[in-house]
């Protein structure tokens, strides 16, 4: 039997083989109870091409309402704000969204929808 762990990295690899099909470059998206990150990597897998995280000084201060908490929704809409407007500076419009299997709800549905309005495209 599988724990609940091994079952979400599962998922994630199923989702990456998918993915690397494709050929373009991907948003990964990874949260723990204190933090979330997200990173654009190549459509090769080869380089990160933008990164931005809660742990980043920048976005701490921006969350001011949380008294720097990265662990909730709006801190999550504040990365996926900062992620679109990287990938865009790095020249990326249209990404594949790899959540690495983590269930589309809460942060992670929050950290999409804030980088769809910022003009990322999957």
């Amino acid at each position: 039997m599988l724990t609940k762990k091994e079952q979400r990295l599962r998922r994630a690899r199923q989702t990456r083989i998918r993915i690397a099909k494709q050929g373009i470059a991907r948003l990964t998206v990874n949260r723990t109870n204190l933090h979330i990150y997200a990173t654009v990597i190549s459509g090769d897998g080869s380089k990160v091409l933008a990164t931005a995280s809660t742990a980043e000084a920048d976005v701490r201060n921006a969350l001011t309402g949380s008294a720097g908490k990265g662990g909730n929704a709006a801190a999550a809409q504040a990365v996926g704000k900062r992620i679109a407007e990287k990938a865009k500076a790095a020249g990326i419009e249209k990404v594949a969204f790899d959540r690495a299997g983590f269930a589309y709800h809460g942060r992670v549905k929050a950290l999409a929808d804030a980088a769809r309005e910022a003009g990322l495209q999957f």
